[in-house]
């Protein structure tokens, strides 16, 4: 047989083309299975209205309950400006902006650094404009991920205010906002004169609607929390999933033998705000000095029944660069200290010279978004476990403050957010963001 009497085949041109993908199915299609961890994007919209000039601002991708808006890294900030008088209207804007603002309390002063300021012109009336202003005008600015302090280039910080107490005090806050504004000149109607209304000097029938929004952009850990480490003979062992942080409790009795205090976490040190960080502690040293330190350890004892001696806590620090001067070669910073977070101990395990102990440290609800630096704004978060002695003098060992430097995320690992989801950031290793501090006090 011929293959000359084969019949031809060529494709359609639709063959050739990429299928559109949307994030909810259409009418005639059905969702087989979701991917955990990936969240949907908000079908609802934001309004706010300007009191007199006939000026919305409609937002778009909210949640329908939403007191502001909320935008993540790179974002999208897409919207409708409506125009209802649109008579001698010139022309329409929309600004994102994004400011670090370092406010004095008892002298009132102010400065203020620009973290984003993004502008775009939707309408102007020129030769080429037909007719009057259009009654709606779509807009999309995309956020920038990064700004730069003239000393080096940083994520775009979140939203977010803190206090600084002292003399004098310091309000230090990172803002974001979105406006329209609707610039009008010559003869209008705004105020309701008709074409009998006087020339308006240029700037003074403007319009402006804004809202301030929140700015969280979303992190996760690169790797998810490890299983829990098995005891050895020798107490808890540092493996490649945990890793091993000491110190030392010195004894102060005579020919007393010190205590070597042993910190396991997960070798990451990246933890999410909303799941307990686990650790582990083992105490090791002669058996005397572990019967002299149990008053004095994690768990309650009659020594001491409505107070523990021996913490673990989440901290969180805020250092603000206020005067960007220094004072015998000492930089004039303000900075405060807050507890975020508290571990309970349990029993694990214990041997002639040791005794371990495991727990989670709970984050409080109240945080929201973990670390960052911005300008002269530095918020870093760190564990310490501690040893403070009700007397010193009466105590076998001396106070004992060992300080481990963490990063924390605003959701957990999976696996969907590991596999391509540009949505969220990996921070760094925790020791690449903190620098030298002051004192831990508090």
């Amino acid at each position: 047989m011929s293959t000359a009497s084969l019949p031809s085949y060529s494709p359609a041109p639709e063959f050739f083309q990429t299928p559109v993908y949307t994030a909810h199915p259409q009418p005639h299609e059905q969702r087989i299975a979701l991917a955990s961890g990936l969240r949907s994007s908000p079908r609802g919209d934001f309004v706010k209205q300007s009191r007199i000039g006939g000026v919305g601002l409609r937002l778009l991708q909210q949640d329908d309950d939403a007191d502001l808006p909320e935008y993540g890294c790179g974002s999208t900030v897409e919207g409708v400006v409506n125009v209802t008088k649109t008579d001698g209207v010139q022309s329409v804007e929309v600004k994102v902006e994004g400011f670090l603002r370092l406010k004095e309390i008892a002298e009132g002063g102010t400065t203020s650094s620009t973290l984003c300021s993004e502008k775009r012109t939707l309408w102007t009336k020129d030769e080429s404009s037909q007719g009057s202003c259009p009654s709606s005008l779509p807009f999309s600015l995309t956020l920038p991920t990064t700004f730069s302090d003239g000393k080096g280039s940083y994520p775009l910080p979140p939203t977010y205010e803190v206090h600084l107490s002292g003399l004098p005090g310091f309000q230090a806050t990172t803002d974001y906002s979105v406006s329209a504004t609707v610039y009008r000149s010559g003869k209008s109607s705004l105020f309701g004169l008709g074409n009998t209304a006087p020339s308006l000097p240029f700037g003074l029938g403007n319009t402006t609607v804004s809202t301030p929004f929140m700015y969280l952009p979303r992190t996760r850990p690169a790797v998810p929390l490890p299983s829990p480490p098995v005891p050895t003979p020798q107490g808890f062992q540092a493996t490649s999933e945990w890793k091993l942080f000491q110190g030392t409790m010195q004894s102060r009795q005579h020919g007393g033998q010190d205590i070597t205090t042993k910190l396991f976490l997960p070798a990451c040190r990246i933890f999410c705000i909303n799941q307990p960080i686990p650790f582990h502690v083992t105490f090791t040293s002669s058996a005397f000095s572990l019967a002299a330190f149990m008053p004095y350890g994690p768990i309650v004892s009659l020594l001491s029944p409505t107070r523990q001696h021996t913490r673990i806590e989440l901290l969180r620090q805020a250092i603000c660069d206020v005067r960007n001067a220094e004072v015998d070669g000492t930089k004039t910073d303000m900075w405060r200290l807050d507890r975020i977070g508290e571990g309970v101990f349990k029993h694990a395990g214990d041997g002639p010279d040791w005794i371990s102990f495991s727990g989670e440290i709970r984050v409080s609800p109240e945080i929201k978004v973990g670390g960052f630096k911005a300008g002269g704004l530095h918020v870093k978060d760190c564990i310490i476990l501690s040893m403070v002695p009700p007397d010193p003098k009466k105590s076998p060992f001396r106070e004992l403050r060992q300080v481990v430097p963490i990063r924390l995320t605003t959701d957990g690992w999976s696996v969907a957010q590991a596999f391509g989801s540009s949505e969220y950031s990996v921070p760094s290793n925790p020791d690449d963001y903190v620098e030298a501090q002051p004192e831990l006090g508090y």
